[in-house]
């Protein structure tokens, strides 16, 4: 395994800013001097307690408690080890590492089985766009298809690397072969039908894609992890699915269909205030609000909405404007989206087009081009006004049973958001719809949250869960990280404590206890160069999850001798008193014998007694 240099981990760092690492994960905004807040990319949440501190370079989450660099950031997010997250932190930043001496670099052995599924997929999209590209029949066959039947620009073609599988390929196989790849990428990629067992040559690696136009499909980050192949006349008649219209790629180690949403990689950058996100059902149609100038557009892979994909498009921008299509089954996508849109905090609203029956995305704004948006955004629906009039279309002339009906599905929805005043104020809607008094769906609400067996409603006013609480802020070791706190913020005090806190007094049964250690007795044997000597004293992820916690804190600007010396003083008590009480003890049970074991043990009860006395000072000076 290579071994990068410390001095080039200390070089990346320098020059990497943790806010152009973290940006590409998380929507962050300015949180005062150099901090940045956003919503946490390892929890759900709607409020943002995810920190970067940017003269620091460390991320804190209050929210979960995790906390560490731009690589352990990296390593998180992407799923990657220590030496795979710093490659690829190097990579993207243009910056060369170094490794020591015989380590030499990353070897084609030592990638992961995900860098190599990545690496894969970028070969797989250059060749399918090779393919599109190639002055051969079937090119001719696939642009034409583009421009003149799908009636899209060579230029987004080349944009979104659109390409082109044809009908029999070897050459993507003979490709992947040459660079020699691991059996289990190319068996778990997706890209080949392989079967278990076999050698895998040439012939025994059947593309899972043929006679179809590919569209790449990115993660958040922007990397290809995946495709969605559309059926073309080319498409052969032995294909297993044929017939389908849209094939993706299966899930793979990089690919979760549930957790991702086509665009979004390229949408958040222009997401924001006025700009909400635009949810359209299929890739095509999300391109083609692009190729007329809605940036904004996005879309699930192929399946319903998730809670997932939600909670990602949440940390980037709380507002999505919903254009399904107007039949039967683009309504009933949309009401299934509207509750879990609702649990993950987003404002929600549905386009719609005054006096159309149908509407379909694709035909729409390949007619009318943006100015079709700008009219549609005119006649937006609400969200709960969207769902009364789907699910009661004519209240007027409605039943009594038809309206207690329809109640109780809009419930199910409104249940869904966790603020009384939402609540209220959709309840309010639906009252003015449905034409029934305000106070009778109150109480029937209250009825049906209460039927809801283990739901967090049954029991609105129950208390809130306890917060988690860190290790290190247990009564015992308490001292210990708060000491080690106030060094890693104040040399001058780490200097001074590491000449007056004596090794006994701290203890090591903890991470606090232990890192105030070493650290202690690095700047009292070798001296303290400075914070980027960290680096070399942390030795697991705990020490290092604490620290990034210790250094994101602020620190405070109160006496700092006196704070540091009451934590001393308790150290010493600490350490002392019980040998006080054993001593004692001791005495007790001798009597009033004056042997020399009792003349001693006095002598050390008031050697005891004057240093409890007379605790340990430090002075820091001016």
């Amino acid at each position: 395994m290579p071994v990068i240099k410390a001095s080039s981990l200390r070089d990346l760092k320098n020059r990497v800013n943790i806010h152009d690492v973290v940006v590409r994960v998380v929507a962050l905004k300015k949180a005062g001097g150099n901090r940045f807040k956003g919503l946490c990319p390892f929890h759900a949440e709607k409020t943002p307690s995810f920190n970067i501190s940017t003269d620091k370079g460390f991320f804190k989450c209050f929210g979960c408690g995790k906390a560490g660099d731009i690589i352990k950031f990296v390593m998180e997010t992407e799923g990657l080890q220590f030496t795979e997250a710093v490659e690829a932190i190097a990579q993207r930043f243009g910056v060369t590492l170094e490794y020591e001496a015989g380590s030499g670099g990353p070897s084609r052995e030592t990638r992961s089985l995900r860098q190599e599924i990545f690496d894969i997929h970028d070969l797989a999209a250059e060749h399918y766009r090779q393919e599109f590209l190639a002055k051969t029949p079937h090119g001719e066959f696939i642009r034409d298809y583009w421009t003149q039947t799908r009636r899209f620009t060579p230029a987004l073609g080349e944009e979104f690397k659109i390409g082109f599988a044809p009908p029999e390929d070897s050459g993507l196989a003979a490709a992947m072969l040459t660079r020699k790849f691991t059996d289990d990428a190319l068996r778990q990629c997706g890209l080949f039908f392989t079967r278990d067992g076999a050698v895998l040559t040439l012939g025994a690696l059947r593309p899972r894609f043929r006679g179809r136009l590919m569209i790449p499909i990115r993660d958040h980050q922007g990397r290809v992890v995946a495709f969605t192949a559309r059926q073309l006349e080319l498409t052969p008649a032995d294909d297993p699915a044929r017939e389908a219209k849209y094939v993706n790629s299966p899930e793979t180690p990089i690919f979760t269909k549930s957790n991702l949403l086509f665009n979004l990689d390229r949408a958040r950058s222009h997401a924001g205030e006025g700009h909400p996100f635009v949810l359209v059902e299929g890739q095509l149609d999300a391109l083609r609000c692009w190729s007329v100038g809605l940036k904004t557009a996005i879309a699930p892979q192929g399946t319903s909405i998730t809670e997932g994909q939600l909670s990602l498009l949440r940390r980037y921008h709380s507002e999505v404007e919903c254009f399904f299509d107007s039949d039967s089954a683009g309504q009933k996508a949309a009401l299934r989206f509207l509750p879990m849109a609702l649990k993950a905090g987003l404002e929600v609203r549905f386009l719609m087009l005054a006096g159309a029956e149908k509407l379909d995305p694709d035909l729409l704004f390949l007619e009318k081009g943006l100015a079709a948006y700008e009219e549609m955004k005119r006649a937006a629906l609400p969200a709960m006004a969207f769902a009364c009039h789907s699910l009661l279309p004519n209240p007027a002339s409605a039943s009594a049973e038809l309206k207690s009906r329809a109640a109780t599905e809009l419930f199910a929805i409104i249940a869904q958001a966790d603020s009384d005043v939402t609540r209220t104020s959709f309840l309010s809607e639906i009252a003015g719809h449905l034409r029934v008094a305000p106070g009778a769906l109150e109480r029937d609400l209250r009825a049906f949250m209460a039927r809801q067996s283990g739901s967090r409603y049954a029991n609105p006013n129950a208390a809130p869960a306890p917060a988690a609480t860190h290790a290190n802020d247990s009564p015992g070791k308490a001292t210990e990280a708060h000491l080690l706190f106030l060094c890693l913020h104040h040399e001058t005090l780490l200097k001074a404590l590491s000449t007056q806190l004596p090794h006994e007094w701290i203890d090591q049964s903890h991470t606090a206890g232990r890192l105030l250690d070493r650290i202690l007795g690095e700047a009292a044997h070798n001296g303290w160069t400075g914070r980027e000597q960290l680096d070399q004293l942390l030795e697991t992820e705990e020490e290092k999850t604490l620290v990034a916690s210790l250094l994101f804190e602020a620190a405070a600007d109160d006496d700092l001798s006196k704070i540091a010396n009451e934590g001393l003083k308790s150290l010493q008590h600490r350490f002392l008193e019980p040998q006080l009480r054993q001593i004692e003890l001791e005495i007790a049970s001798k009597g009033t014998n004056g042997d020399s074991d009792l003349l001693s043990l006095l002598k050390q009860r008031a050697e005891i007694t004057r240093l409890l006395l007379n605790p340990p000072k430090l002075s820091l000076g001016s």
